[in-house]
């Protein structure tokens, strides 16, 4: 099946978005009306902070922030610390519990319509814990899921999606350059590359310098941004020399690896342990499929320590651009945030870098820099807003009240709208 095709689970969305539960309408719409919003503490996205501040929203975007002053406000937050929508850089929208308690596969006995509304759930759990915007990695599905939202027939975050990774190493590199363009025809936004094998497996490196030269080089003729899977150090030093453009992972990493990255102008993207967490949480839900057995169990367990370890030395390495991604998969939607906590309590990074790490520039990652990720005059009305201060408690970005994307509210408290 070509990519241009579309399978059945997707076909799947256009009948399940008018389908009372999963078709969740935006409790205000964006609309030419002045929107008007008062916060407690405004943090802007880009390291900035006022406090009694307002916010307007006109047609979907910020027209204006500044001072409160006095009079009656759309949306009264003056309790509550507003910033902009989260960014996730890295999910598996598609991945989901099955109906028997175990993680969906291809051929499970499930229905391509309980496919996609488990996509879709998984979506609106996403944009009500306060995530406006995700990187999916990926799956074609992730196509329609993405238009379906773009156009307003469902809630969910805005999606940027790699449609099918590139795993396969027996590919010639011509062979892997035509998919790259295949990928381009049919409207990723990116492409996704694994270069290691997972860490169960020790993350050795998979496709040789000359594929990853190709891949890389592809992307780049064709528009599209390249991240990669990538481990162990010696994937992560061929991704770099590669010329690819994103490091995901590297829990294997040394900090001469890191520097490379740096010295390439390579963004990477750790996580902090969200996604072995929610492994090991919920082992009986993953083992015995594929690498989810005794030994890649145990694998998890002794290198989850090392997620804070490899962010430190991220951190401390001098012009490395460090971006938010979580790997969030089946089991730990909504949890999104829980890294950004790990972030600041465990590898010592600020709580106002790491808002700007999960708002701005992880927003400039994707090319977004200039329609998201901060609270300022023409950018899109992406914002939420929580109970305390994160500056003082990062466990305040957990406690999620308010969420306007592009101008429509998805969330809000009663109390707040007057």
């Amino acid at each position: 099946m070509s990519l241009h095709e579309r399978r059945p689970g997707n076909r799947a969305l256009s009948r399940i978005v008018f389908l009372a539960g999963i078709a969740l309408p935006a409790i205000v719409a964006a609309q030419a009306v002045p929107v008007t919003i008062r916060t407690g503490l405004l943090l802007d996205g880009k390291g900035g902070q006022l406090r009694n501040a307002l916010i307007t929203v006109v047609d979907g975007k910020i027209r204006s922030v500044g001072p409160y002053r006095s009079g009656a406000v759309t949306y009264d937050h003056s309790r509550y610390t507003v910033m902009p929508g989260l960014i996730d850089a890295h999910i598996h929208l598609m991945g989901y519990i099955n109906s028997r308690g175990r993680l969906h596969t291809e051929g499970d006995g499930d229905t391509p319509t309980q496919s996609t509304i488990a996509a879709a759930a998984n979506a609106w759990t996403t944009l009500k814990s306060g995530f406006t915007t995700v990187q999916s990695m990926g799956s074609v599905a992730d196509k329609d899921l993405r238009d379906a939202i773009a156009a307003g027939q469902i809630a969910g975050p805005r999606i940027l999606t790699s449609l099918t990774p590139i795993r396969d190493a027996s590919l010639s590199p011509a062979q892997l350059r035509a998919r790259v363009r295949d990928l381009k025809a049919a409207g990723a936004d990116f492409v996704k590359i694994f270069a290691s094998k997972s860490l169960r497996e020790g993350g050795a490196p998979t496709f040789t310098d000359a594929q990853m030269q190709a891949l890389c080089g592809e992307a780049k003729l064709v528009g599209l941004r390249s991240v990669v899977h990538a481990q162990s150090a010696e994937s992560i030093r061929a991704t770099a020399l590669a010329g690819c453009g994103q490091v995901e992972h590297g829990i294997f990493a040394t900090p001469e690896a890191l520097r490379l990255l740096a010295e390439r102008g390579v963004i990477f993207d750790p996580q902090c342990g969200l996604v072995l967490r929610n492994y090991l949480e919920n082992r009986a839900r993953f083992e015995g499929l594929g690498d989810f057995n005794a030994e890649g169990f145990a694998t998890m367990e002794r290198v989850l320590p090392l997620f804070p370890k490899v962010l430190q030395v991220a951190f401390a390495t001098p012009k490395l651009r460090v971006v938010y991604g979580t790997d969030v998969v089946a089991g730990a939607f909504g949890r999104n945030a829980e890294d950004l906590i790990c972030r600041v309590r465990e590898a010592g990074q600020s709580p106002m870098d790491a808002i700007v790490t999960a708002t701005s520039r992880n927003a400039e990652s994707m090319g977004l820099g200039d329609r998201i990720g901060v609270l300022a005059a023409g950018f899109e009305a992406d914002l939420i807003a929580v109970d305390g201060n994160p500056l003082k408690d990062i466990g305040a970005v957990k406690r999620v009240v308010f969420v306007m994307k592009g101008g429509s509210v998805f969330r809000a408290p009663e109390s707040a709208r007057r």
